[in-house]
């Protein structure tokens, strides 16, 4: 059927689009846009050429995979063509492709309608070819189009995961192995890091970073840059052979020396593969490196070949895609949030675009320092990121995309709550609000926090009774707490008179509190609940915590210069003190911490508890470890002192046996006690 001239231009168009994305994808190391909208691109121009086969050609990104070699590199020829893999986006697909199979094989390798599967995590990386001889990596290269790549021998022999020599016996005289390299999420973290510190190109995702760091011209770049391999499967075997199945085949891998994905697993049909990908989807984020869905293999090597190929995919696989991780959107303005420490933090209102799972209309910019790094203007179109539950923020801004009418960003120079001058101290990223207390925005934040439960622990003060209360102006500051009326409080939303009754008690109740949990709860930043107990047990006195200089709290275990100052700089400022005896006159009071540097026995000593205690529980067994001076730890390491193990105590007491630390079961705790 010939088509109709707005049809042929509109194929132009979207060869020419993803060709442009191929090349900013696969060469420069620099996309523009995220996979998905890549994914969408790339079906459309599927769906047309579909209906109209006339329009086909060779050249066209449906005919082939990836992009061409970077220049830079010897060019190499497969052998063995390097195919992509067709997409599933939901469980109707999977059922179709299982349908596909079942239906071209018949009754040869589909007993009772059911195909065994390999299943395995679809890592975020590039895919590479290894070819070795007689045992010895002889060459490394990319897939690039497919049909050809680019050589980058040097670079891969610098990845400690790729073997230079074969181990073992029994393996072909000739051997090509498949797989993909990619850059752990700790890698990745610690590279962006640096390079944020010496003002240089931050990279999107992992997937970016280990595509620019395989085509380094310069492999001891590359060997700085913690890549790692997995294989996922051969291509050319020459003088030997496999098993029958895929399986198989990696196990045996496995045994040459190659890393294989520990969460590879055979199921029995496409419910194992289902039930597989909801299991992976769960760990996700988990796993130390990124994936971007599930691979489903026929496991048997001779249904494969009965199978065979399209133009540019086999017919045996598919990779099962999780909801898109990156999207593209724009920015429709961006405002500024206050937080409880009066941090000021610019976040960006987004057209809503669905990513991660959810829809998403707001991202984080963090500070002016990452704008600016950005180049972000108001009205740009940009890559939002969203992984599991991390809140969603902007990762590259697409100049290209740039409306004429965008415009910068202004940070502002008063609070937008409050209208109190922001400030933006020497060697700090973060602007912050200098209202304190009398700004709205961080007096609700300091009233939830001084309720919170490891805080005055105020049972009932729920984060939108805390609001209700502000803004109907019954709480002004934490001290208007315990003021409040059964009037005022029964007045709210959902509260009756008994909740009121309720939250009255516990308000008294909280009156008698410690004064590491007082101090906890005035919100001193980076005075985080363990900072506030060693102070406390440091200087036993609200008092002596007030006066102390900066030199005097340097001497405190854990102390350092940032939280000295930041502890300085909350006393000296008056209206802190005023709330602080207006709390005091109110009634809330705690004992003094008896200072006894004669029972500190346990000074500079790092304990770890594990397992049940049945006397006590762990939160005690903490308290009481502190009071003699220890420190608590969460992980075992050669600087763990000792080691409290309760019942079923796991991995932890293994750890610390295996590295000859001191064990104590809990009675002989309670003993030494």
């Amino acid at each position: 059927m010939l088509a109709p001239t707005e049809i042929i231009q509109n194929v132009k168009t979207l060869r020419n689009e993803l060709e442009r994305h191929n090349y900013r994808y696969y060469v420069m190391d620099d996309p523009t846009v995220p996979d998905v909208e890549y994914d969408r691109l790339m079906n459309r121009l599927k769906d047309i050429e579909a209906k109209y086969p006339l329009l086909i050609v060779p050249e066209s990104p449906t005919q082939r995979v990836g992009g061409a070699p970077l220049a830079g590199f010897t060019q190499v020829t497969h052998e063995m063509p390097m195919l992509s893999l067709d997409n599933a986006f939901s469980e109707d697909d999977m059922q179709d492709f299982n349908r596909r199979i079942i239906g071209r094989l018949g009754n040869i390798g589909a007993e009772d309608g059911v195909v065994e599967y390999v299943c395995e995590p679809k890592l975020d990386g590039i895919a590479v070819s290894l070819l070795y001889e007689k045992g010895q990596l002889v060459r490394g290269a990319t897939r690039g189009d497919g049909e050809t790549g680019e050589d980058i021998t040097q670079n891969v022999r610098t990845v400690n995961s790729i073997p230079l020599k074969l181990m073992g016996s029994g393996y072909p005289e000739r051997l090509e192995v498949r797989g993909e390299i990619y850059m752990p999420k700790s890698s990745f973290d610690a590279l962006n890091q640096e390079a944020e510190r010496t003002d240089n190109k931050l990279f999107v995702n992992p997937r970016n970073a280990a595509a620019g760091s395989l085509r380094q011209l310069d492999p001891k770049i590359t060997a700085g840059r913690n890549l790692e391999m997995c294989c996922y499967s051969v291509g050319i075997v020459e003088g030997g052979a496999f098993s029958d199945t895929h399986s198989d085949s990696l196990y045996c891998l496995n045994q040459w020396g190659f890393r294989i994905n520990a969460e590879m697993k055979v199921v029995a049909d496409v419910d194992g593969c289902l039930s597989y990908y909801q299991s992976i989807s769960e760990k996700r984020n988990l796993l130390p490196y990124e994936i971007d869905g599930v691979v489903f293999k026929v496991n048997n090597l001779a249904l494969q070949q009965r199978l065979g190929f399209v133009s540019r995919a086999p017919r045996w696989a598919i990779a099962h895609k999780f909801p898109a991780q990156e999207e593209l959107t724009t920015v429709l303005d961006v405002e500024f949030q206050v937080g409880r420490t009066g941090a000021v933090t610019p976040v960006a209102r987004l057209v809503p675009v669905f990513v991660g799972g959810v829809t998403v209309s707001n991202a984080t910019l963090h500070n002016m320092d990452e704008i600016e790094r950005l180049g972000l203007m108001i009205g740009d179109s940009v890559i939002i990121r969203r992984a599991g539950d991390v809140i969603p923020k902007v990762v590259k801004v697409v100049e290209e995309k740039r409306p004429d009418n965008a415009c910068s960003v202004t940070f502002p120079a008063l609070c937008p709550v409050c209208e109190s001058e922001v400030i933006q101290l020497e060697g700090e990223a973060v602007a912050r609000c200098s209202g304190g207390l009398f700004c709205a925005a961080q007096r609700k934040e300091a009233i939830k926090h001084f309720a919170s439960r490891k805080a005055m622990d105020i049972d009932g003060l729920g984060d939108k009774l805390v609001e209700s209360l502000v803004d109907e102006d019954y709480i002004k500051s934490v001290a208007d707490l315990y003021k409040l009326t059964r009037f005022q409080v029964a007045s709210m939303d959902r509260m009756a008179e008994k909740s009121a009754n309720n939250l009255l008690g516990a308000l008294e109740r909280s009156k008698n509190t410690k004064l590491s949990s007082f101090v906890y709860a005035l919100g001193i930043r980076e005075v985080g609940e363990t900072t506030a107990r060693t102070l406390s047990n440091a200087f036993g006195t609200l008092e002596k915590i007030r006066t102390a200089n900066v030199e005097t709290l340097l001497a405190v275990q854990d102390v350092g210069p940032i939280v000295a100052n930041h502890i300085v700089s909350f006393f000296e400022q008056s209206h802190n003190n005023e709330i602080i005896e207006q709390l005091i006159a109110v009634g809330v009071h705690w004992p003094d911490v008896v200072v006894d540097e004669t029972d500190k026995v346990f000074q500079g000593k790092t304990f770890v508890i594990t397992g049940t205690l049945s006397q006590m529980s762990r939160e005690e067994a903490k308290e009481k470890l502190l009071e003699l001076g220890a420190k608590v730890s969460g992980s075992v390491s050669k600087k763990t002192y000792c080691l409290i193990a309760g019942e079923a105590a796991g991995s932890k007491l293994k750890k610390a046996e295996d590295l000859g630390i001191n064990i104590m079961n809990e009675q002989a705790f309670i003993d030494l006690l």
